[in-house]
């Protein structure tokens, strides 16, 4: 495709006008003037085949994979290839996605007679975590008199992940991620002697009885005693719901502008949670679910396992189901044979759900320890808590938010019966509380 430029409608307006006023003023010089009308016809044309050959020896590509990060700028690099020979300016448009678009949707790279080749770095800050497909770059270049703008699109495979961004979360928790020994930011007493069987010895006076190797003191003929350690390496799955009530709105934390979904609190909490588990020596895996169990990633650690667990959650979107909690229960009691410590982020206001959850838990609350957690929703607290009432309808308000605050009470207790512990978070402290849960089950090896 080829567009006049404002050059050549000027050039024609200057030479064509004067041209045709004066053949009608002067018929006779009309075999003077048409050859000079032909010549300029002739380069014009000339100038116009110049300029395709030169948009078609340009050469676009956009690497395969780029990873951003969500709210953070980064540059998506466009290398440009001129084999052609000469200067070229070239401007280059790109169909971002709405979340991906920067400023400048067009932007100008200039390519040197002695390089060949340029990069182009197009800023551009992701809006939304998720996965982005790039199938057309857009190429414009002048012709060499500059009389057209030829252009064409250039069909490119390029594949844009944004992932979650955990700076603010872990500058919430920078304590955790400092060398302070093996539990935490601060030095913790360990409660219990462990329960991982370490080795024998000779009986000391004050052992216990119940630590006396019955087999071997009798093999041996004088009493040995069993030796524990405390459990280093111990299995963490955090359990993501994304079914319909994951798709609600909450607040940004730190922004009360920013809106987003509970889901992607859940997400960011279960990357978090991966982290901290990876810096005290446990292993760490993921489970997503809605109506079906989605993803299962078996608990390892690593960085590299870290990046399986990210890839794993950069996509995930709710869908608008009801969650299946029959069908995950079912799937954790034939997939995971060690006891686990398993977090669940989940919604359980809606009295169905919470049944069906504390139902199904008893395939899996005697093998594993369950720890259920949900984002508090808004106004549901008890009665009197709240002095920012004004109008009747804030009376109201508050009234629905207790009886609803009564109903998930009743939900706890319910799940307490089954050893299975309910916490309502707030928004802004999701991270830091399930991290706080994470390290008294540690402190107190209730695994």
């Amino acid at each position: 495709m080829m567009a006049p430029t404002n050059r050549l409608i000027l050039w024609t307006g200057l030479a064509g006008l004067p041209c045709a006023l004066l053949i009608a003023a002067l018929p006779n010089m009309l075999p003077v003037i048409l050859p000079v009308t032909a010549l300029l016809c002739v380069a014009v044309a000339v100038d116009a085949v110049r300029g395709r050959r030169r948009i078609q020896n340009i050469r676009a590509a956009l690497p395969e994979r780029v990873r951003m990060t969500k709210d953070r700028e980064s540059d998506l690099e466009v290398a440009l290839d001129h084999t052609g020979g000469g200067d070229a300016v070239v401007r280059v448009g790109l169909d971002l996605p709405a979340p991906l678009r920067g400023k400048d949707d067009v932007m100008t790279a200039h390519i040197p007679v002695h390089a060949g080749q340029g990069v182009l770095s197009w800023p551009c800050t992701p809006r939304e975590r998720g996965r982005y497909a790039l199938d057309q770059v857009y190429l414009e270049c002048l012709s060499p008199l500059g009389l057209w703008r030829h252009r064409r699109e250039q069909p490119v495979a390029c594949e844009v992940r944004v992932y979650p961004n955990l700076l603010r979360e872990r500058g919430n928790l920078a304590s955790l991620f400092l060398r302070r020994g093996p539990v935490g930011s601060h030095a913790r007493r360990q409660i219990g002697k462990g329960r991982d069987f370490e080795q024998l010895r000779e009986y000391i006076p004050g052992d216990g009885y119940e630590d006396i190797h019955w087999k071997a003191t009798a093999r041996r003929g004088r009493p040995i005693t069993k030796m524990y350690q405390v459990e280093r390496t111990q299995e963490i799955y955090v359990i993501i719901d994304a079914s319909r009530l994951s798709a609600r709105q909450t607040f940004a934390p730190g922004d009360q502008e920013e809106r987003t979904s509970q889901l992607e609190r859940f997400i960011t909490a279960a990357l978090v949670m991966g982290l901290v588990a990876e810096k005290q020596g446990d292993l760490f895996g993921l489970v997503t679910f809605s109506d079906q169990v989605h993803r299962f990633v078996r608990a390892k650690t690593g960085r590299e396992h870290f990046n399986t667990c990210r890839d794993t959650l950069y996509a995930l979107q709710p869908r608008l189901v009801n969650p299946d909690f029959d069908e995950v229960c079912a799937f954790l009691r034939t997939r995971l044979r060690r006891r686990a410590l398993l977090f669940f982020l989940t919604n359980l206001d809606d009295p169905v759900l919470a049944e069906s959850f504390a139902k199904n838990l008893e395939l899996i609350n005697r093998h594993h320890l369950i720890l259920a957690n949900m984002i508090t929703p808004p106004l549901v607290r008890p009665l009197f808590s709240d002095d920012g009432v004004v109008t009747v309808d804030d009376v109201y308000a508050r009234l629905a938010g207790h009886m609803q605050w009564q109903q998930l009470r009743g939900v706890q207790r319910s799940l307490h019966h089954r050893g299975v512990t309910l916490t309502l978070l707030e928004n802004a402290a999701l991270c830091p509380d399930m991290v706080r849960q994470y390290m008294s089950v540690k402190q107190r090896q209730a695994l």
